[in-house]
């Protein structure tokens, strides 16, 4: 069984983004791609990092942890001014290849109206360096979050075309994180000289 970690990476409790992270952390579990035991939720609004803390903290001992177990990320970002958030990014800024190396990533944008783009290529474009992480070429964009992804019967038509795009979304990351297992077996992640990327 493979191991997932969802990062809800909105700054505010209880927030839209975490909500679309306990929907996908379900899929998961619901699709047989991992169990309860092999799939966690970081919620990054109600158990935040502080602005750039030292890595001994106990909450980031906890995070880097389940990274490291991690076989692959599903990474949600709401869309605030049409940036990625600043808790998403306060938490790159301390990942590094032990924890995220040669594993693939899932980006997924959450957005109140009908943007959710932007994010998107912010961290396709600057979040990845020196950890490693490899997005998969599929996204997704939850846009008009609000009336999205709630439990019962679903009857509005983006939501009911959204819900099997995130399905093969899932499927294809599983793919990839069976793949790049056997790439993190080959690959010499210990060499000073490449320590950080280019």
């Amino acid at each position: 069984m493979l191991n997932y970690v969802v990062i809800s990476g909105s700054g505010r409790p209880e927030s839209e983004s975490a909500r679309v992270g306990k929907y996908l952390h379900q899929r998961l579990i619901d699709m047989q791609l991992s169990d309860n035991s092999h799939c966690s939720v970081i919620d990054l609004g109600n158990d935040p990092l502080p602005l750039w803390p030292e890595q001994n903290t106990e909450l980031w001992h906890d995070y880097a942890a389940r990274l490291q177990a991690a076989d692959a990320l599903i990474v949600i970002t709401p869309e605030w001014h049409g940036m990625a958030s600043p808790a998403l990014k306060n938490f790159f800024v301390l990942t590094s290849k032990t924890e995220l190396a040669h594993k693939p990533a899932l980006l997924v944008a959450v957005s109140s109206g009908l943007g959710g783009s932007y994010p998107i290529s912010e961290l396709r474009s600057s979040s990845f360096k020196n950890n490693r992480l490899c997005y998969i070429p599929e996204q997704l964009i939850v846009r008009q979050v609000n009336v999205m992804l709630h439990p019962g019967p679903v009857t509005d038509a983006n939501d009911l075309r959204l819900r099997p795009r995130i399905d093969y979304a899932l499927g294809v990351l599983h793919s990839y994180a069976t793949a790049l297992q056997a790439v993190r077996e080959t690959v010499d992640m210990d060499n000073p000289e490449f320590a950080n990327g280019m």
